[in-house]
C-alpha cells in the first residue's frame, strides 16, 4: 500500500465525517435481503458479488433489525446515512416506515418517495408537503423507469413534482442505473430538459445512470445542478471516468454513497479513498457536497 494510501486511511479525521448518500437497512424490506434464505435474499448477495464485495455476501444480515442497523452505520463510523423511500408499482417503501427507520436517530437522515402516476398530482403534492414538512424529510425520490409503463424523468406528469421540490428547496433523486427493468430508460439525455426547466432544483442522480458514464457526466458538465452518485457502481468496470471528472469540473457535483445493503460501508469508503481522486477534494465528495445538498 503506498503511503498517500496509508496515510489517508488511517487518518482519524475521517471518523464520523463521511456521509453516505444511499444507504438502507435489510429490515425494511426483503429486496435488501430481510429474510435469509429467501430468493431476495439470494439476489442480495448475488449484487453484492458483482459490484466487488469482499467477504460475506450475507454482510447484511446484521441489519435485519433496526439496532441491528443502527450498529452497522456506528462501526462504518458515518456521521450520516441518507435512508431512501420507494414509491413504485413493484416496491413501495411507504414515507411513514422511512420515517419510522430515521427518527429519533440524529446519524440517520431520510429521503421520501412519491409516484404521481400511481398516486395521482394532488395526492403527490400533499405527500410531498407532507414528507418535507412534518416528516422532516430531505428530499422526495421518483423512480419514472420503474413506472408501468415506464417513462423517462422529462415526461410532464413528473413536472409539478419538480416545481414543488424547487418551490420546498429540497432536491429531487432519480433511480437510475441497470436494474431500470427497460435499459432503454437508464438515458441521461431527458434529464437535461428537466434540468433547464427548474435551474434552481438540485437533481441527484443515484447510480449515476451507469453505465452510460460518460453521457451522465456530459450532462453534469452542462447543468450544475445535476449531482451524480454512482454508488456501488463506482467499483465496477467502465467507471474510471467518474474519478477524472471528479478531478476536474464535476468535484462540487460527485457524492459518496455505498448503497447498502448491495454493499459494505466500510469496505465502500476504504475502496473510495483509493480510486485516485485528490486529496484536497475528499473531504469535500466525503461530506462536504452531501452538506450543502442537504442542509445539514
Amino acid at each position: 500500500m503506498s503511503e498517500r494510501i496509508e496515510s489517508v486511511l488511517t487518518a482519524s479525521h475521517w471518523d464520523h465525517r463521511v456521509i453516505d448518500m444511499r444507504c438502507r437497512p435489510a429490515w425494511l424490506h426483503d429486496f435488501f435481503g430481510r429474510t435469509p434464505g429467501s430468493a431476495e435474499n439470494e439476489t442480495a448477495k448475488w449484487l453484492n458479488g458483482r459490484v466487488g464485495t469482499r467477504g460475506s455476501l450475507e454482510h447484511h444480515a446484521g441489519s435485519r433489525t433496526p439496532e441491528g442497523f443502527l450498529r452497522e452505520v456506528h462501526q462504518a463510523r458515518l456521521k450520516r446515512a441518507v435512508v431512501v423511500g420507494r414509491h413504485t408499482p413493484s416496491q413501495h417503501l411507504p414515507n411513514d416506515l422511512i420515517h419510522q427507520a430515521v427518527h429519533g436517530h440524529e446519524a440517520l437522515i431520510g429521503i421520501g418517495a412519491v409516484d404521481p402516476v400511481l398516486q395521482g398530482h394532488e395526492v403527490a403534492l400533499a405527500e410531498i408537503d407532507r414528507a418535507i414538512g412534518t416528516l422532516g424529510f430531505a428530499g422526495i425520490n421518483i423512480e419514472p423507469g420503474f413506472g408501468e409503463p415506464a417513462r423517462f424523468a422529462d415526461d410532464p406528469i413528473y413536472f409539478p413534482v419538480y416545481e414543488r421540490c424547487s418551490e420546498l428547496g429540497v432536491p429531487v433523486f432519480l433511480m437510475t442505473g441497470p436494474t431500470t427493468p427497460d435499459p432503454r430508460f437508464n438515458d441521461p439525455a431527458p434529464v437535461a430538459a428537466v434540468a433547464r426547466a427548474f435551474p434552481q432544483l438540485q437533481i441527484v442522480c443515484y447510480h449515476g445512470f451507469w453505465p452510460n458514464v460518460q453521457q451522465a457526466i456530459g450532462l453534469a458538465f452542462r447543468y450544475p445542478n445535476v449531482f451524480l452518485v454512482p454508488d456501488m457502481y463506482l467499483f465496477v468496470a467502465g467507471s474510471s471516468a467518474y474519478v477524472e471528472a471528479a478531478n476536474g469540473f464535476l468535484g462540487d457535483q460527485l457524492l459518496f454513497g455505498s448503497s447498502y445493503p448491495f454493499r459494505p460501508i466500510g469496505q465502500s469508503i476504504e475502496d473510495f479513498l483509493r480510486l485516485g481522486i485528490r486529496d484536497d477534494l475528499l473531504e469535500r465528495l466525503l461530506q462536504r457536497n452531501a452538506e450543502r445538498l442537504l442542509r445539514i
